[in-house]
């Protein structure tokens, strides 16, 4: 029956993208190869078209995947970040998937809102508007003054969102499981587990309370930035499937025609996202990864106010050290030291040739270094990313997935402000401060020397060990990152330790004294 199941839904996706003229969209995508719309054109040729359509391909396409599902929007507005694979043309017409799709009747919103929070809507709300002003996949926000007199945007679960979108994941899941058994590199690329990290985030972002929390770390780890905030929660009037925001006022990024009439500096605008989301990534290891045209709003003083805090991003100190060498490496061109990290955090596998590894990235990063964004298609550099990864055997890292997503977003967003962008040379401050303050001798020393605390306390226990033959219980073993020219992987796991040593050895030594 699953399988049954699982062709009409693939059967459905075709019948969609005929019923709302989007196959055409389909032929000018690069990717796609030129016989998938043929076949679905053969499938579904009896299948009437709607008479009143719009003539872009792009606004097609988002029609026909906003009707699919809440999975299918999600996809639609990843692809609107990314004009270098799909074309400017689909990629603007898709932005109507952010935050205009049709909305749910106000009497259901009152009904969330009344069963979540209790009482009547008049208990909480001394005015609510019924109409959204703004509608998404995954909910959608009305404005509103609260009883005590503070103007609020109320974002509101769509009733039923958790059941459609695992009935859609279950369809990718099962495509997934098929390429995964009949293909090494579906395999190597690791599709479930990319969909298993998908359903994760998308979960989490169903439950509000969850966004609430997030939006309130954010704020807190960004408040003493000058150019970017975060909105107050308003934490009495939020529950799972209700968060209550302060209202912002300003222009949204997407409406760039009113932005640039207000008279704000567009080349500022997007540098600055590039470098707040870097430094979140970095400093913070905690980032806004929703980085589409409708989630930041403009102030009239040039303040940029992010809203929507669905899906996050966390990285580990280690995986914020890995991105940092390696964005490093890229900017001073050191393809030895990207290359290095790569093999040191254990993504590349045992017995690959470190040089050649190098070379492959010289092969690939060079032509692109000096060229602004526009100039650059990122699908074609991609498309030799994972040729590259596919000869050196290179799984994918799913914990990842999000980062890089999320920079290809901040990217998209620095494009659609300054044509002329160029992401690497806007990271490099970041990246340089990041370095100097995490990777320095000096920084590396005080580490080692903080350790000598921890050593000293586990010294009487360790010795016990040693001397009842005990095996010392190890950590799970995790990938050491170093600079090109430092020792192997397994000497840069000891030299803290060694070092700690000593130095704990001289200051015992000057205690004694």
């Amino acid at each position: 029956m699953g399988f049954i199941k699982h062709l009409s839904q693939l059967f459905m996706l075709a019948v969609g993208l005929r019923r709302f003229g989007a196959i055409r969209a389909l032929e000018n995508i690069e990717d796609i190869p030129s016989w998938a719309p043929r076949l679905l054109r053969a499938f579904t040729f009896y299948i009437p078209r709607r008479i009143k359509l719009p003539k872009a391909d792009g606004k097609r396409l988002a029609l026909a995947l906003a009707a699919m599902g809440p999975a299918y929007i999600k996809l639609g507005q990843t692809l609107a970040t990314r004009p270098d694979l799909v074309g400017r043309p689909i990629a603007e017409g898709l932005l109507t998937l952010q935050d205009s799709l049709p909305p749910f009747p106000a009497a259901q919103a009152k009904a969330t809102i009344e069963a979540q929070l209790g009482g009547v809507l008049e208990d909480h709300f001394s005015a609510f508007d019924g109409a959204a002003i703004a509608a998404a996949s995954i909910a959608q926000v009305h404005k509103a003054v609260t009883t005590d007199g503070q103007t609020v945007a109320v974002k509101i679960l769509r009733p039923g969102i958790e059941k459609r979108f695992l009935r859609d994941l279950a369809l990718f899941d099962w495509l997934s499981a098929i390429a995964e058994r009949h293909s090494t590199e579906a395999r190597r690329l690791r599709l479930l587990k990319i969909v298993d990290k998908v359903r994760e985030t998308a979960l989490q972002e169903m439950n509000l309370q969850n966004e609430a929390a997030a939006a309130a770390e954010l704020g807190d780890n960004m408040a003493g930035e000058s150019r970017y905030r975060v909105p107050e929660v308003v934490w009495n009037l939020t529950a799972p499937r209700i968060l209550t925001l302060e209202w912002i006022d300003g222009i949204r990024f997407a409406d760039k025609t009113a932005l640039i009439q207000a008279g704000h500096d567009l080349p500022k605008l997007g540098e600055t996202v590039v470098q707040i989301f870097l430094t979140q990534a970095l400093r913070d290891g905690y980032f806004h990864a929703d980085l589409h045209q409708g989630n930041l709003i403009v102030q009239s003083d040039g303040m940029i106010v992010a809203v929507d805090f669905g899906i996050m991003g966390r990285l580990t100190k280690l995986e914020r050290r890995f991105l940092a060498e390696i964005l490093y490496g890229f900017i001073r061109r050191d393809y030895m030291r990207v290359a290095q990290v790569h093999f040191d955090a254990g993504y590349v596998p045992k017995g690959a040739n470190l040089e050649e590894f190098a070379q492959a990235l010289r092969a690939i990063a060079d032509p692109i270094m000096d060229l602004p964004i526009e100039e650059v298609s990122a699908g074609k550099l991609l498309a030799q990313l994972f040729a590259t990864t596919e000869r050196f055997n290179m799984q994918t890292q799913p914990q990842l997935l999000l980062l890089q997503r999320t920079m290809v977003m901040a990217e998209g967003m620095a494009l659609h402000l300054n044509p002329q962008a160029n992401m690497w040379k806007l990271s490099e401050p970041v990246i340089e401060h990041w370095i100097r303050e995490n990777l320095s001798p000096e920084v590396r020393l005080a580490e080692a020397i903080n350790q000598i605390p921890r050593l000293l306390e586990r010294l009487p226990t360790l010795i016990d060990r040693w001397t009842a033959n005990e095996p010392d219980p190890q950590p799970a073993p995790q990938p050491a990152l170093q600079q090109q020219g430092s020792p192997q992987a397994a000497g840069s796991n000891l030299w803290p330790f060694a070092l700690g040593l000593v130095v704990g050895a001289l200051i015992l030594k000057i205690l004694a004294l």
